[in-house]
């Protein structure tokens, strides 16, 4: 079999929805880092964990590997703005935005559908990215009444496109 174009990996992987999450923590300084990320997941209910996938090219690698936890902020559909900062290379993320020390220390956004406080429980190799586990050390989240912010084909999407 022929490899895998990267290119068609990731257009076949873009018809997957999925939820739109930013994540924080600390740097080695103290100082807070953040990025937008749809590579979150629910791992285990006993104990309670999530991962989510850091591409080693990230800004914020160092930042995340020298933390000792992290944040995962779920999105709702009114936080298209907030991911897109996120996002966006070259720049203060955190410049301008209002956040508080939570677990740990680590920086919590308001106005998250969910919110999951994590301290690290593993780290694994895979591929150009970094898998870090987060056992779940306290969360918060919304009603039903609010929809969430989506990912798909390369572009923000509402789900569902009605509030129910």
């Amino acid at each position: 079999m022929p490899p895998i174009d990267p290119i068609d990996f990731r257009r076949a992987a873009s018809h997957f929805l999925t939820g739109v999450t930013v994540i924080t923590t600390l740097d080695e300084a103290g100082r807070p880092a953040g990025l937008t990320a749809n590579s979150f997941s629910t791992v285990s209910l006993r104990p309670p964990l999530v991962l989510f996938c850091l591409g080693r090219e990230s800004d914020t690698f160092e930042a995340f590997g020298a933390g000792n936890g992290y944040v995962v902020h779920v999105l709702g559909a009114d936080q298209q703005d907030l991911a897109e900062r996120f996002a966006a290379k070259g720049i203060d993320r955190f410049e301008g935005v209002d956040w508080t020390p939570g677990h740990n220390g680590l920086p919590v956004l308001p106005g998250a559908l969910s919110r999951f406080e994590c301290d690290l429980a593993h780290s694994y190799e895979g591929g150009d990215h970094l898998i870090l586990v987060g056992e779940v050390r306290h969360l918060t989240y919304a009603g039903l009444e609010r929809p969430a912010l989506g990912y798909f084909r390369g572009g923000y999407v509402v789900h569902p496109p009605w509030p129910r």
